[in-house]
């Protein structure tokens, strides 16, 4: 005996329900539960971002820094450096520290 017709289409007719919400399921864990996850990746690419940013600036800090280590000192910052890190003074000179 052969099977009846009627009794095939209900079978189909839930597994392709099945096959779409296993399709979900799987796209959905992909998307947002992975351990590299959609979510993840956008979040670690605007991280990335932010670091090339940063570097990018300090890089531009360093520079100016060292452009301002190669000019020679003027006679105007020794004498700033000489008074406030070492504590010296002109002759006939009275110095009040002021602490913070």
């Amino acid at each position: 005996m052969a099977a009846s017709p009627k009794a095939d289409p209900p079978k189909r007719r839930l597994r392709r329900p099945l096959i779409g919400l296993a399709m979900l399921v799987a796209a959905l864990w992909f998307a947002f539960f992975d351990s590299h996850s959609l979510a993840k990746r956008i979040a670690w690419h605007h991280e990335s971002q932010q670091l090339l940013e940063e570097n990018t600036r300090l890089q531009q800090e360093i520079n100016v820094l060292e452009a301002r280590l190669a000019q020679p000192l003027s006679d105007e910052v020794i004498e700033k450096i000489a008074r406030e890190q070492y504590g010296m003074r002109r002759p006939g000179e009275t110095v009040y520290r002021i602490e913070e």
